[in-house]
């Protein structure tokens, strides 16, 4: 029997808005795993032009960060000097072993995206998933590793 690993790696950010990913069901017959990271990071808007839509924002750590916001971000006239600017990120990853007979490894992504309407408060929210087969080559229970065999035919150690 060919043993096939599906490992999903999603990454969802936003800005003023956050979505979550709900955590998988852990009680499979066959080995799996899960881990999730969230990161939160604030910045105070201390100078904006509206019209040449650079900004400055002082991180938490008082570090000065000067950007220019790009057309897709609507409804700047709104952001104004103080305000604070909050962005969270989460990266989530599941690996589980999967019966494969007759499968070989595969890939596949989807990337969605959403921006506030125009006159509601700025924000977005992004989300990448990546989905991918691969072939289990070794497991090295001693040495806590493993060994994959990819879409590409490479092999790569975890």
């Amino acid at each position: 029997m060919q043993a096939l690993v599906r490992i999903t790696l999603a990454v969802i950010s936003s800005a003023a808005v956050f979505a979550t990913a709900s955590a998988q069901d852990t009680t499979m017959d066959k080995p799996s795993f899960y881990a999730s990271e969230t990161a939160t990071v604030s910045a105070v808007v201390e100078e904006i032009n509206h019209e040449t839509r650079v900004a400055t924002v002082k991180k938490a750590d008082g570090e000065l960060l000067t950007f220019t916001a790009s057309e897709e971000a609507r409804n700047l006239d709104q952001v104004a000097v103080g305000d604070v600017l909050v962005a969270q990120y989460q990266e989530t990853i599941s690996i589980e072993v999967i019966d494969g007979n007759g499968m070989e490894p595969e890939a596949a992504a989807a990337v969605a995206v959403a921006r506030a309407e125009e006159g509601q408060m700025p924000g977005f929210a992004a989300m990448d998933t990546r989905v991918a087969t691969a072939t289990v080559e070794e497991i090295n229970i001693e040495a806590n590793t493993f060994k994959l065999k990819g879409v590409d035919g490479g092999i790569r150690e975890y």
